[in-house]
C-alpha cells in the first residue's frame, strides 16, 4: 500500500468534532484550492436557499445558547442578594444584642420578617433558560436535518456525474489507473466530501457566530475583564503553533512508517508461500520488527507532542481564570458589576477558546476535503472517448465479415505500433492471432470493438465503418472469453445467463453442455443453483473458465473472441473444449488469441504479429512449410528453441 493511501484510509483522530486530522498532523492539500472550491460551489448553488435557512438557524441556535450564562448570572446574583440580606439581618440582630440595646429595639428587630430567597424570580429565570436551550436544540436539529439533505443531494449528483463520466472514458484511462485508485476516489473521497458538507460547514458557521457572540457578551459585562481575557488568547495560539510545528514532522514520519508497514504485511501475506519456500521467514520477521520499532518511536513522539497541547492550554486558561476572579471581585466590591456577572464571564471564557480550536481544525478538514474534491474533479476532466455519431447505422443481421483498410494505431504518438494494416476476414472464418508478448494481438481486438480509436484508415463490419455504429450496438455483435475470468456473486445459472434476458432453463443447460461444464455443475451440491462467492473461490480456475465459455455460447454472438481462453484449463478439458469450440465456431467469425500454438492448428487463417505488424499469414501447414517466424515460434514450444534473434 502506498504512503498516500495509508494516510487517507487510516482513522483520523479528531479534535472537538471527533473527526479530521489532529492538530499537528500533516494534511493533504489541493493543488488549486480556489478553483476546486469554485467547482464545488457550483454543485451547492441549487441548495442556496437551504444554505440561507441553515445560516439563520445556526445563528439562532448559537445566540439562544450564548445568552444562557448571562441569564444564569442573574439567578446567581439574586441568590447572592438573598444570602447577603440574611447575613445582614443576623449581623444587625447580633450587634444589637451584643451592645445591649433596649429590649424594644431588639424585639422590633426580631419581629421583622427574615429575608429569604426570591424563588419566584429564580424559577422564572430557570424556565426562561429551559425555553432558550430547547429553542437552541430545536434549531440545531432542523439545521442538521437540512444539512444532511443538502450534503447527500450534492454528493448524489457528484456520484452520478462521476459514474456517467466513467462510462464515457476510453479504455486507455482504466489501463493507466489502478482499480484501487479509482475506487478510492468514488468512495473514500466522496464520503469525505459528504461528511464535511454535513458537519464541518455547520460547525464553521456556529464557531464564527459563537466567537462573535461571546465576545459581545463579554464586552457587555466588562470591557476591562474582556481585555484581560483576550491577553491569554495570543499565549494559547503561540503554544498551539509551537507544539503543532514540532509534532508535524513526527506525524509525517508516522504516516510514512504506517504505509511501509502495511506494504510489508500485504506483500508478505500475499506471497507467504514464496517466503516459506525460500526460507526468508526470519528476514521478514526482522524487517517487520524494525519497521514496527520505528513506528513505535515516531508514533509515541507524535502522540505525546499532540497530547500536551490541551494541558498547556488549560494551564494558560486557568491562569486567566484566576486573574479574572481577582479583577472581577474588585469590580463587584466597587459595585461596577454584579457577582453573577463573574460566573457568566468565566463560562464565556471557557466557551471562547473551543470554537477557535474548532475553526483551526475545520480549516484542516476543508483542505483535506478540497484535495478529495480535486481528485474527483480530475476524473471529470479526463478526455472522453469520441462520442457516437448522431446518424448512426444499424446492422440488423450481422454476418461477421471484417475488413482492415490502411489502419494506423499507436498508444503514444512518438511510438507507432500498427502502420498501414490491411486485412480482409471472411464471414464464418476462424482467425488465430499469434506472436510474442507486446506484438499487438490484444490491441487488434480492442480496435475492432472500439475500446481504442484508430488514428488512420478504417475498420468495417459487413461493409459498415465501425465508427458509424453505436458502441453499444457494435459490442453486442461480439462475445468474449478472456484469460482473466469474471464471475459475479450469484448462482451459476445467473452467471451463465448474464447479459441474456428471457433465456430458458433448457438453453442454459445446452450452453453448459456445449462448453463441457454441465458435468461438473451437476456434481456440485446445489447444481445450477450453487451460489458463487465474491471471488468465485468455491470452484476451480478451470471451472470458472468453463462457465465464461458457456456464457459466451449462450449469447450466440456473430463474432467470437477467445483471448487465451484455455490457458487455465487442464489438457484433458482442453481437448473437450476444442471439440465444443469447433461446433460453436461454425457459421460465425472467430478470433483466437493464443500462446500455445497447438490450440490454433485448426484455424482457417493464422496471423503472425510482431511489433504491431502482421509479418506472416496463412494456415498452419502453409506457415510451417514456409519455415519463417511462425515455424520457429511453433518449434520452440516443443524443442525449447531460442527466439531472441527473431523477436528483437
Amino acid at each position: 500500500m502506498s504512503e498516500r493511501n495509508s494516510q487517507r484510509t487510516s482513522p483520523a483522530s479528531g479534535g472537538p468534532m471527533g473527526r479530521g486530522p489532529m492538530m499537528g498532523q500533516p494534511v493533504e492539500k489541493a493543488k488549486d484550492l480556489r478553483g476546486t472550491f469554485k467547482r464545488l460551489i457550483k454543485y451547492l448553488r441549487p441548495e442556496k436557499y437551504r444554505f440561507i435557512a441553515v445560516f439563520i438557524l445556526a445563528i439562532a441556535s448559537t445566540l439562544f445558547s450564548i445568552v444562557g450564562p448571562k441569564i444564569m448570572g442573574k439567578a446567581t446574583t439574586k441568590l447572592a442578594e438573598g444570602v447577603l440580606a440574611k447575613y445582614a439581618y443576623y449581623i444587625q440582630l447580633y450587634t444589637a444584642i451584643q451592645k445591649k440595646m433596649p429590649v424594644e429595639v431588639i424585639s422590633k428587630l426580631k419581629k421583622q420578617p427574615i429575608p429569604c430567597f426570591d424563588f419566584g424570580y429564580i424559577e422564572k429565570i430557570l424556565l426562561l433558560l429551559v425555553a432558550f436551550y430547547l429553542i437552541s436544540a430545536l434549531c440545531s436539529y432542523v439545521m442538521a436535518y437540512i444539512m444532511s439533505s443538502v450534503s447527500q443531494n450534492t454528493v448524489y449528483k457528484m456520484r452520478n456525474d462521476v459514474k456517467d463520466k466513467l462510462d464515457r472514458l476510453p479504455l486507455k484511462y482504466f489501463d493507466q489507473q489502478t482499480h484501487g485508485e479509482i475506487l478510492s476516489r468514488v468512495t473514500n473521497d466522496m464520503d469525505n466530501i459528504a461528511t464535511t458538507l454535513q458537519q464541518s460547514l455547520t460547525h464553521l458557521i456556529t464557531s464564527f457566530v459563537t466567537v462573535a457572540g461571546i465576545l459581545i457578551m463579554m464586552l457587555t459585562i466588562s470591557p476591562v475583564m474582556t481585555l484581560l481575557a483576550l491577553v491569554t488568547l495570543p499565549a494559547s495560539m503561540i503554544i498551539t503553533a509551537f507544539i503543532a510545528k514540532n509534532s508535524q514532522k513526527f506525524f509525517a514520519d508516522q504516516q510514512k512508517c504506517i504505509g511501509e508497514l502495511n506494504g510489508h504485511v500485504e506483500e508478505m501475506y500475499s506471497g507467504h508461500k514464496i517466503v516459506k519456500v525460500f526460507g526468508h521467514e526470519e528476514d521478514s520477521i526482522a524487517k517487520f520488527k524494525g519497521i514496527n520499532k520505528r513506528l513505535y518511536g515516531v508514533g509515541w513522539k507524535a502522540q505525546f507532542m499532540s497530547g500536551i497541547i490541551f494541558p498547556a492550554l488549560n494551564f494558560v486558561n486557568n491562569i486567566g481564570y484566576v486573574v479574572i476572579c481577582v479583577v472581577g471581585g474588585l469590580l463587584v466590591a466597587k459595585r461596577k458589576i454584579e457577582i453573577g456577572d463573574i460566573q457568566a464571564f468565566i463560562q464565556y471564557m471557557r466557551q471562547f477558546t473551543q470554537p477557535i480550536i474548532q475553526v483551526a481544525n475545520i480549516a484542516n478538514v476543508l483542505q483535506s476535503t478540497a484535495a478529495s474534491a480535486e481528485r474527483v474533479f480530475e476524473i471529470m476532466d479526463e478526455v472522453e472517448q469520441i462520442p457516437d455519431k448522431e446518424d448512426t447505422k444499424v446492422i440488423k443481421f450481422p454476418k461477421g465479415r471484417l475488413t482492415f483498410e490502411h489502419v494506423k494505431f499507436s498508444y503514444k504518438e512518438e511510438t507507432p505500433l500498427i502502420e498501414d494494416l490491411n486485412l480482409d476476414i471472411k464471414e464464418g472464418s476462424t482467425i488465430a492471432i499469434v506472436g510474442p508478448t507486446g506484438a499487438g494481438k490484444t490491441t487488434l481486438v480492442n480496435l475492432i470493438m472500439r475500446f481504442y480509436e484508430i488514428q488512420g484508415g478504417r475498420i468495417t463490419i459487413d461493409g459498415v465503418d465501425i465508427r458509424d455504429l453505436k458502441r453499444g450496438d457494435l459490442r453486442t455483435m461480439f462475445g468474449m472469453v478472456l484469460q482473466d475470468t469474471w464471475l459475479f456473486n450469484g448462482t451459476i445459472r445467473d452467471n451463465i445467463a448474464y447479459g441474456c434476458d428471457g433465456v430458458t432453463e433448457e438453453e442454459i443447460i445446452n450452453a453448459a453442455k456445449a462448453a463441457n461444464a454441465h458435468h461438473f455443475i451437476r456434481t456440485l451440491p446445489g447444481g445450477y443453483e450453487t451460489v458463487l462467492n465474491e471471488e468465485a473461490s468455491n470452484i476451480s480456475q478451470g471451472q470458472k473458465q468453463l462457465l465464461t465459455i458457456a456464457r459466451a455460447i449462450l449469447a450466440d454472438p456473430a463474432i467470437l473472441i477467445l483471448d487465451e481462453a484455455t490457458s487455465n484449463i487442464d489438457t484433458r478439458t482442453e481437448v473437450l473444449i476444442q471439440r465444443a469450440m469447433a461446433n460453436l465456431m461454425k457459421g460465425r467469425t472467430c478470433f483466437v488469441i493464443a500462446h500455445r500454438l497447438s490450440t490454433i492448428r485448426f484455424a482457417d487463417l493464422i496471423l503472425v504479429m510482431n511489433k504491431g505488424a502482421i509479418i506472416e499469414q496463412g494456415n498452419h501447414e502453409e506457415l510451417l512449410a514456409r519455415g519463417g517466424f511462425y515455424a520457429e515460434l511453433y518449434n520452440s514450444q516443443f524443442t525449447g528453441g531460442n527466439l531472441n534473434d527473431k523477436i528483437v
